[in-house]
């Protein structure tokens, strides 16, 4: 009978999942992640008796692991430092990576455990090309819930050695599981925000560290002739994607100063919430900061150029190939650049020291910090952190 370790956060997906797994067969060993900060006051205490009380019902040990100090070194420290640099980061994808499936690895070893299991939306498969064995990530079949995005910088070992037993259900199955089962969080809502950290609100997270500094707002005219790309010539397709992956360096003498903010990193590209200014036909939205001269440049209305990307650069050192098996010179894909976004079609253009994504439908609201994760049928076959 293979043991198992499943992640338990409280919530019914990670409950149901033990529950799946002990029905199988398996030695199954409950783990809650437990991350304390007084100050934010995570809900760790009621989730943790959720999952315990799951674990009794279940017949499952269970035990309570606290990564508090490992989670404020990796997790929360780097929050505070991206978005000092005026970045835009993406927590979740960090944490699977470097916290929750690097400590179930580790703890398998001392619960003699052969897999470690969670409750994401995902499936996994196993293939043998030219001798040897790799493991894939693919989408979950719920497209409301599917999570695979979340897992997109795990390395081969950590899938190898994972299952993930609602890669195959929707959430409405989940929970008729779950109470049909009598699990007492049959009901329970679906967490949201940070991972271990919950719902919060942002801003006043970020001013606990990042201080408040007032600059300029500058409206930018989408007329302006920085959008004006038909003048120019290009006598290749490298260069082409070179000079559209480029961000364009905004001048103050670009546009008008239309008002004040309390510090750019405090906002991202795209947002239109926070900036207080009215008076305009259609709402203004960041088009970029500018974090060495704290200054924020707006447009006005959702189809301004200066929200839209067509073509992307990912240095080598930021590129994480889940399946090697698919690298050539041009990739047609399927990306994302966020979580249940719907997949968009693109090109990739690998070269020796960075690749090129080039949309073939301009992206609203890049954000340097963010990842791209690229995906044929479905798979996930690399990811990309955006500068």
């Amino acid at each position: 009978m293979k043991r198992v370790i499943v992640g338990m956060s409280g919530g019914v997906d990670s409950s149901v999942a033990a529950l799946l797994l002990k029905q199988k067969g398996y030695d199954v060993i409950g783990i809650y992640l437990k991350y304390y900060n007084i100050n934010n006051k995570c809900p760790w205490r009621e989730d943790s008796i959720d999952a315990m009380l799951v674990s009794q019902s279940l017949k499952i040990p269970f035990y309570i692991i606290d990564i508090t100090k490992n989670y404020k070194k990796l997790i929360i420290n780097y929050i505070y430092k991206e978005y000092k640099k005026g970045l835009t980061p993406n927590p979740d994808i960090l944490c699977n990576s470097k916290i929750k499936f690097k400590i179930f690895l580790e703890k398998s070893i001392f619960f003699k455990s052969d897999l470690i299991a969670t409750g994401h939306y995902v499936r996994k498969e196993k293939i043998k090309k030219n001798g040897k064995i790799y493991y894939k990530i693919i989408s979950g079949i719920d497209d409301n819930k599917d999570q695979s995005y979340f897992l997109c910088n795990l390395n081969q070992d950590q899938i190898k050695n994972s299952i993930f037993p609602l890669g195959n259900l929707n959430k409405k199955k989940v929970r008729e599981i779950a109470n049909k089962y009598n699990l007492i969080n049959a009901k329970k809502k679906d967490s949201q925000g940070i991972c271990f950290i919950g719902k919060i609100k942002f801003l006043n997270f970020l001013k606990k560290k990042l201080v408040e500094k007032k600059g300029d707002i500058i409206e930018i005219n989408k007329n302006n002739h920085i959008y004006k790309y038909d003048k120019y010539k290009f006598s290749s397709k490298k260069e082409l994607l070179f000079f559209l992956s480029k961000k364009i360096k905004y001048k103050k003498e670009y546009g008008k100063i239309i008002g004040k903010h309390i510090g750019v990193h405090y906002f991202t590209k795209g947002q239109r919430k926070g900036l207080k200014i009215g008076g305009y036909k259609y709402p203004l939205f960041i088009i970029e900061k500018d974090i060495i001269n704290n200054i924020l440049y707006v447009g006005m209305g959702k189809n301004h150029p200066g929200l839209y990307t067509k073509v992307i650069c990912i240095k080598k050192k930021n590129i994480h190939w889940m399946n090697e098996n698919f690298i050539k010179k041009k990739i047609e894909v399927e990306c994302r650049i966020r979580y249940r976004q719907n997949f968009q079609k693109a090109t990739l253009f690998i070269k020796k020291n960075y690749l090129y994504v080039e949309f073939e439908i301009p992206q609203l609201a890049v954000n340097a910090g963010q990842f791209i994760v690229w995906y044929i049928n479905n798979e996930i076959i690399g990811s990309g952190l955006i500068e």
